[in-house]
């Protein structure tokens, strides 16, 4: 079985060897730079990965350009950051392969550190459970469905609202959604959406947007 990781990236050069080299059998790592100015790209090459050039920034356009990369029948996505280990894919892939669910999400433990985030994944978290029914406590940035399935939702938002338009979006069309507990790791360097108040307000925004047009 083939299964496809897609890797958004931004300037991860120091995390990006880790994560790579993480990368279970089987299992294809697509990164897509989405304007890196350091040596992200280069990296990614060396390390065997498949690199897809997004010249539109934002996350959901790296995700976006990933998914349409993708050949795979079940693909992946998370961050390209250090904070999780792709090691632990499996255990979002297997309940897809298995027919068990239709798209899992790793549920980090423990959560995000800085509080702002925090609270702000929490609120967020009690929303998609009151409006989808779905047992969530986490929009995490790993997770796992099929390929096909996923394009046929016609995700458009291409900023942070991206993971959330997923969800509602599959819950939408009777997907069944789960959640696995993964490890969450330090990161290594800031954040660009929760290491500051002004990224996490920037998500939420978007967030809140993707809410109200797929009301």
């Amino acid at each position: 079985m083939k299964i496809d990781v897609i890797l958004p990236c931004l300037n991860e050069q120091d995390a990006l060897p880790w994560v790579l080299q993480r990368i279970p059998p089987g299992h294809r790592a697509i990164v897509v730079d989405n304007g890196s100015t350091d040596d992200s790209a280069r990296i990614a090459a060396d390390h065997g990965a498949h690199l897809v050039t997004e010249p539109h920034r934002g996350f959901g356009a790296a995700c976006h350009a990933g998914l349409l990369a993708a050949t795979a029948d079940i693909i992946c996505f998370m961050d390209a950051d250090a904070t999780l280990d792709p090691g632990q894919l499996p255990h979002l892939t297997w309940p897809i392969a298995t027919g068990a669910a239709d798209l899992v999400l790793g549920r980090r433990t423990p959560p995000p550190r800085p509080p702002h985030a925090r609270l702000a994944n929490a609120a967020l978290a009690a929303h998609l459970r009151r409006h989808t029914g779905a047992p969530l406590h986490d929009l995490g940035p790993m997770r796992a469905c099929r390929r096909t399935a996923l394009l046929d939702l016609n995700l458009t938002d291409r900023r942070f609202g991206y993971p959330l338009e997923m969800v509602l979006k599959a819950a939408r069309a009777g997907w069944r959604i789960t959640e696995t507990p993964v490890r969450h790791l330090p990161r290594r360097g800031r954040s660009k959406v929760t290491g500051t108040v002004r990224g996490t307000m920037r998500a939420i925004a978007d967030m809140r947007r993707v809410m109200t047009e797929t009301a």
